[in-house]
């Protein structure tokens, strides 16, 4: 597997332990303000780095090329950057408003090159190479 389907996949699952404590402090406490910082954390963060894994997984050859590392960190920074500025703009501190915008910006930058990527010309592997049993 590339090495950046490592991070991607390394990276989603800090997101999921990330979302699942935030769940689980908005059900002790029953105050769900934070639920958008919630979903962010976990459609943006765990979900989506997934699949960018399983599609780097799946093109080793695209995988290789130095633009993927660099969208890689383009977009970890924008969602790492979200999350807490979204999660303390959603309790009150209005202050994060446009810490929040600047991260999504530089999360749709993120997503851009990730297109990019997905475009351009490459060889295209659909399935994973067979394991081999030796």
């Amino acid at each position: 597997m590339p090495r950046i389907s490592q991070l991607y996949f390394k990276t989603a699952v800090i997101f999921l332990i990330v979302g699942i404590v935030m769940g689980l402090n908005m059900a002790i406490s029953q105050d769900h303000s934070v639920i958008g910082a919630h979903a962010h954390c976990n459609l943006l963060g765990w979900v989506t780095m997934a699949i960018f894994g399983g599609y780097h997984a799946l093109n080793p050859q695209k995988a290789e090329k130095r633009i993927a590392m660099i969208q890689y960190y383009v977009y970890t920074a924008g969602i790492a950057l979200m999350v807490p500025a979204l999660y303390l703009m959603l309790q009150g501190n209005t202050a994060m408003e446009p810490l929040v915008a600047l991260a999504s910006i530089i999360t749709l930058v993120g997503v851009l090159l990730f297109a990019f990527i997905i475009f351009s010309n490459g060889k295209v592997v659909v399935t994973p190479a067979a394991p081999s049993y030796r």
